[in-house]
């Protein structure tokens, strides 16, 4: 049975959408799909209402519309540094020239190139990836899941993910730079693994101007979401501090 998000969502009053990420041989159980206008990101709003976006590196029609999306989903170099370079190195190494001088993120082009090469772009294993609403049927696929949350349902994702977690050293949230896109997979490493995970995201600035100024992106693992999905009745969410807070933004006041 596939976990049932309803008393996590209400009690967090999250709204929006949950928005999976999937790995799957056919797209036609999430339709409608659109096209988003290149920033996988700036169809938020058709997320919101139902739909989905699709990605592949075989299928022409799908291919992603921003360059970076290619590379941290699919693992697909632009172009342009394909053809000014002799190896897949030197079309890398360009990539992170080229990114790293538009764009400022580091402080040198090797370290950009570095940071490419340490943080591994997701790969897709069947034919298509697809990021939009759950899709029950389709759980055996699901990769992710991504809520979009206010900084009062952040703490309340962040309490959920430490609820069974006794480590400080592998902490079971973590967040760092990256894309958008890469913070939704890239940035969980094996989604494979058993080991629950979390990112808070949405930190991109490049994605941030399709989102609405007071949210961010909590993505998880599917062994995070069964966890967030199964906190119990003794946890925080029912206890005083969580219900205090609510209350008092109902009423329109700050916590003490």
């Amino acid at each position: 049975m596939n976990p049932n998000p309803k008393e996590l969502l209400e009690l967090s009053g999250i709204k929006t959408s949950l928005i999976g990420f999937y790995d799957v041989p056919e797209k036609e159980p999430f339709a409608p799909l659109i096209k988003p206008m290149r920033c996988v990101f700036s169809a938020y709003e058709n997320w919101q209402n139902g739909e989905s976006v699709c990605i592949s590196m075989e299928d022409p029609n799908y291919k992603a519309t921003c360059q970076g999306g290619g590379y941290w989903i699919g693992s697909c170099l632009p172009q342009w540094t394909v053809k000014k370079s002799n190896s897949e190195q030197e079309a890398r190494e360009n990539f992170a020239k080229g990114l790293n001088q538009r764009e400022g993120f580091k402080s040198s082009d090797e370290i950009m190139h570095q940071w490419l090469d340490n943080l591994k772009p997701y790969i897709i294993k069947n034919k298509y990836v697809v990021i939009g609403p759950l899709c029950n049927d389709q759980y055996k696929y699901l990769k992710t899941v991504t809520f979009f949350v206010n900084p009062d349902q952040l703490s309340f994702l962040i309490h959920g993910a430490e609820y069974r977690n006794a480590s400080i050293i592998d902490m079971p949230v973590i967040t760092a730079f990256g894309s958008g896109c890469g913070q939704i997979a890239a940035l969980l490493g094996d989604l494979n693994s058993d080991i629950p995970k979390a990112v808070i995201g949405a930190t991109d600035m490049a994605m941030r101007e399709h989102l609405p100024a007071n949210l961010l992106a909590f993505t998880v693992n599917k062994p995070m979401y069964e966890q967030l999905c199964g906190l119990d009745e003794n946890s925080f969410m029912h206890k005083h501090f969580w219900s205090r807070l609510m209350n008092m933004r109902k009423e329109g006041k700050k916590s003490e």
